[in-house]
């Protein structure tokens, strides 16, 4: 049985960094739109105050933390008054430890986590911190990693999910729905085929042409879409795209408000948003990446 969770809670990291910064704005402006509560969580490592942990005093811990707290109390403000978002209410935490696991900790029985895409200590050539991955890998709730759009589209809002089948795929798929509802916009479900690494005429006899794996992976899409519990107000466009999962669902993002993949999946089509193709998405993605974790029975955790 999944555990209860507190949906009416969400928790977000910060730290300072223009990542922690811009994945504040974005939990207060979603908070706004959930009407739940926002924790911000920030944390400070014990090894940064003394090289012996074990040697603190009560009041210098005491002292860091009313300073980190201070900090994060002060960059809420300024990112209130900024989002415009001065009526969600907001708990401060600043706890002593290392931030992923703290993070984690902190939002085990939230409804979601959302992480900064680099934090202070990431490298500049790296797309993903490493409290980031931590969070997405290690979380049993839904994570949302926050990019920076690259593009904004006209029109209505968009919601990007993958399909492949599976029931993490499904979970993934009723979740976006639910962010498109909120947001007043539409859900594109995208299903991604690979034709090219196994067509040859020496296959001919045994494969469906390009063109007609493209129409069964469409068709297998939208049965995915039809059989799933959606809002009825919410319109869906389902694609089948060519190319590797991950590449697809990224170049699928370029101008939406969010990406959505399930945790784990494995569905008919092979390769299909597998660990690797939601940690691509992760990773490279022009927008917030939302990740929905699959339970052990293979549905969205906390249902």
């Amino acid at each position: 049985m999944a555990e209860q969770r507190d949906r009416d809670r969400t928790v977000v990291g910060v730290d300072g960094s223009p990542g922690g910064r811009a994945a504040l704005a974005w939990a207060l402006t979603d908070a706004a739109r959930r009407g739940v509560r926002l924790e911000v969580v920030s944390a400070f490592p014990l090894q940064l105050i003394l090289s012996d942990p074990l040697l603190l005093d009560e009041a210098q811990v005491e002292a860091v933390r009313a300073d980190t707290l201070a900090r994060s109390e002060a960059l809420v403000e300024e990112v209130r008054a900024e989002t415009g978002c001065t009526d969600v209410p907001v708990d401060v935490l600043a706890v002593a430890g290392t931030p992923a696991p703290m993070l984690l900790a902190a939002s085990e029985d939230a409804g979601l986590l959302v992480v900064g895409s680099r934090g202070r200590g990431a490298v500049r050539s790296l797309l993903l911190g490493s409290v980031a991955l931590s969070c997405v890998t290690h979380s049993r709730i839904p994570v949302v990693v926050v990019h920076p759009r690259e593009e904004s589209a006209a029109g209505p809002a968009r919601v990007v999910v993958g399909l492949d089948g599976s029931a993490a795929s499904s979970a993934a798929l009723e979740r976006a729905a639910e962010e498109a509802r909120l947001l007043g916009g539409e859900v594109l479900a995208v299903a991604a085929y690979s034709a090219a690494a196994y067509w040859s005429d020496a296959y001919a006899v045994v494969l469906p042409r390009p063109e007609e794996m493209a129409a069964e992976v469409l068709a297998g899409a939208q049965r995915q879409v039809a059989a799933a519990q959606l809002p009825e107000d919410v319109p869906v466009r389902t694609e089948s795209r060519e190319g590797p999962a991950g590449d697809v669902l990224v170049a699928a993002a370029r101008d939406a408000e969010l990406l959505v993949v399930g945790g784990h999946g494995q569905g008919r089509v092979r390769g299909m948003l597998m660990g690797s193709v939601a940690l691509h998405c992760v990773v490279s993605g022009p927008c917030p990446v939302l990740v929905v974790p699959g339970s052990r029975d293979g549905a969205a955790a906390g249902e």
